[in-house]
């Protein structure tokens, strides 16, 4: 494609009009105010960028906060938008071609963040970062010798659009794996070479690339997996894998050698696994990533996980606790001592709804100290400690210590042993309240969980006073879910009845620009919460099976995560297929 040029004629001292004509004097003011008000940033971090384009070279408050990692670009974007009462342009709005003319150079374009969106009669529409930058819309409309009409992208997704416009339709990473080099073999055994390559710049990129994609999808995972013809790169995204762009496999060793580097691993170690932490910021996001490898045949895998230490919110509401559940558990949660356990299987939510009951507990009055392996989230007024079996500082050492320093709540990650469980029991017995966590299916399954390990059932029932067994199930797109009509049989058989006032309504998902076209945006909770009452105390002493104990449970008022999933189905929260996905009408 032939070079354009930015052709300005210099007699032209008027240029055309930009639109909007009327706008403030001063816009960056009250898009700081904004980004403050909806607790974007700081002030103090306002006042700091404020000193910084005083005396730096960019003088233009939102370039400035995006280059300083203090506000994301869909922030920054929707801020201005709606400050301006600009439109926000979203991915599908972006056109295959330029309607601008061969008189505005690529590189002006690509610089500048700016893209063609429509060639109108008496004007051109345009896609820019900043609207309020008037000196590059002037330059613009003198090049196009038309007026322009700013609209607000996102500087990702205009330069994704210009890739398809006017690049030479390979993708970033197509353009970054272009600059690698040649497609000579890597020796893997040279440790300076991989740690060389490992710090170029296009290396670098990738990784980068891959991080902050996987920022914008959501992902809660990132795995890295090396096969003999190539490397897949997977993100999970409200619990399921999706495949997503890759490096060539030419460039397996040196990508997971960055990893390996940014977490402060041994890149010459690659028969044994390890694990690491990263601590980076990616669109104005503080991200703590935990990142573990493993050998296989083909290279060593790995997988980062993604903690949005900024983006989580401890509320049981949106955690999908409501109603009868919530009052129970928060009942059994003020209750000054003995032991709370969350079952279910890895990666259903447990750690969370641990976090937020401490949480729910922090105050000044209380002493709260943790056990984790590791410790995912920190908390202000916490004591939290990481345990390190190698140095001998395992759950049940850390808890002999612990309970000499007077603790009032005392969680415990994982109840992985029979030593740990003793200790707990023993500090619930002396008036400490333990939450902890356990892997069984359901909560009548803890009871019977706990006896397998070999705790006796006179201790079970002295010390244990509620198990919560949850899941996760994808919670519906509230942009684009689609209500039907339950059919009669589907209501007959799953009794959906009993949780609608009136005909059963249920929802679909259809897909749209917010959930990436899949439905769903986000998870829920689904959950069962078994009191241990009495008469539940009672049967644990006789030894009974699960089945029994859940059977006088739902007699008491128990829902199980079964009917707890139907119920949000009703209510338009999640899907029926979502439910039984994940559970079973057991």
């Amino acid at each position: 494609m032939r070079e354009k040029t930015l052709a300005i004629a210099p007699q032209q001292l008027n240029p055309p009009p930009i639109y909007p004509q009327s706008v403030e004097a001063h816009p960056y003011e009250r898009f700081a105010e904004e980004l403050v008000k909806r607790g974007k940033v700081r002030e103090t971090e306002i006042h700091r960028a404020k000193r910084l384009a005083a005396q730096a070279d960019e003088p233009k408050l939102p370039a400035l906060l995006a280059r300083l990692g203090l506000v994301s670009e869909r922030d920054t974007a929707e801020v201005l938008a709606d400050v301006g009462s600009f439109p926000l342009v979203s991915p599908a709005d972006y056109p295959d071609t330029s309607p601008l003319p061969d008189t505005v150079a690529i590189r002006f374009l690509k610089e500048n963040h700016v893209v063609g969106i429509a060639a109108q009669e008496h004007e051109f529409v345009v896609a820019v970062a900043d609207p309020f930058d008037h000196d590059l819309l002037a330059a613009l409309a003198l090049a196009c010798e038309k007026p322009v009409k700013p609209q607000v992208g996102l500087p990702s997704e205009i330069d994704r659009a210009l890739e398809q416009q006017l690049g030479s339709g390979k993708t970033l990473m197509g353009q970054i794996v272009a600059d690698f080099g040649s497609d000579e073999e890597i020796d893997e055994a040279d440790v300076e070479h991989l740690k060389d390559l490992a710090s170029e710049a296009p290396v670098i990129r990738m990784v980068n690339l891959i991080m902050q994609r996987a920022v914008e999808s959501r992902a809660s995972d990132i795995h890295v997996e090396p096969f003999e013809q190539r490397l897949k790169v997977r993100f999970r995204v409200d619990g399921v894998l999706r495949e997503v762009e890759a490096p060539p496999v030419r460039s397996t060793a040196a990508v997971i050698s960055r990893i390996k580097i940014m977490a402060k691993l041994n890149i010459a170690e690659r028969r044994l696994p390890q694990d690491g932490r990263i601590k980076l910021q990616v669109q104005g996001r503080e991200l703590d990533l935990r990142v573990s490898t493993v050998p296989t045949m083909y290279g060593e895998s790995v997988v980062i996980r993604l903690l949005h230490k900024e983006s989580i919110v401890f509320d049981f509401s949106s955690l999908g606790f409501e109603g009868a559940m919530l009052e129970r558990f928060l009942d059994v949660l003020a209750l000054p001592h003995g032991i709370i356990l969350i079952t279910g299987p890895t990666g259903s939510g447990k750690s969370t709804t641990l976090y937020t009951a401490l949480h729910k507990l922090n105050t000044p009055e209380r002493k709260i100290i943790t056990v984790e392996d590791p410790v995912e989230y920190q908390l202000e007024g916490v004591n939290q400690i990481q345990v390190k079996p190698q140095i001998g500082l395992t759950f049940a050492n850390a808890l002999r210590s612990i309970v000499r320093q007077d603790p009032d709540v005392i969680m415990i990650g994982e109840m992985r042993d029979l030593e740990t469980a003793r200790i707990a029991v023993q500090s619930a017995l002396t008036g400490h309240l333990v939450l902890s966590t356990l892997h069984t299916n359901d909560a009548a399954g803890g009871v019977t969980r706990l006896m397998d390990m070999g705790l006796e059932d006179y201790l079970i029932t002295s010390t244990v006073n509620g198990i919560l067994g949850q899941r996760l199930v994808r919670r519906l797109c509230p942009n684009c879910r689609e209500p039907y009509p339950a059919m009669p049989e589907v209501v007959e058989e799953m009794k959906l009845a009993r949780f609608a006032d009136g005909p059963v309504i249920l929802h679909r998902p259809k897909g749209c620009e917010q959930c990436d076209g899949t439905g769903y945006r986000g998870r829920l909770a689904i959950q069962e919460f078994l009191v241990i009452s009495d008469a539940i105390r009672r049967l644990v002493m006789s030894h009974a099976q699960s089945r029994q104990i859940e059977e006088l449970a739902l007699q008491e008022g128990m829902y199980t995560m079964y009917e707890d999933g139907l119920r949000k189905a009703v209510m338009g929260l999640t899907t029926i297929e979502e439910v039984l996905r994940v559970t079973s009408d057991s």
